[in-house]
């Protein structure tokens, strides 16, 4: 999925798949991504994990959506972590106290 300044991208192999995230993660972009996303929460036996390298921002929606995401695959007992969290994003989630639910948070 691609829009002016968000893209996603999925890569899946044995027992994982990752979703690479880039430019803006705001409001504009929420339903795209849970649309995205929905299908992939749901399936508990693969290790689910968003790399977030290009992301250039993410916004209150942004966040709420990652903590509906850990939310919903805590629920299913399912592997969920965000891997190559930029500085400037890596700083936002401490301030907001969601970084240690992000298990792969580097």
């Amino acid at each position: 999925m691609v829009t002016n300044k968000f893209t996603l991208r999925t890569e899946s192999k044995e027992g994982q798949t990752i979703v690479f995230l880039g430019g803006e993660f705001d409001l504009e972009v929420a339903t795209q991504m849970r649309a995205a996303m929905e299908p992939l929460i749901e399936l508990a036996d693969i290790r689910l994990t968003l790399n977030l390298q290009n992301l250039k921002y993410i916004d209150s929606t942004g966040i709420g959506i990652l903590i509906s995401i850990v939310k919903a695959r805590h629920a299913r007992n399912a592997a969920f972590d965000v891997e190559q969290i930029p500085t400037h994003i890596r700083k936002l989630f401490d301030m907001t106290g969601i970084t240690p639910y992000l298990a792969k948070a580097e």
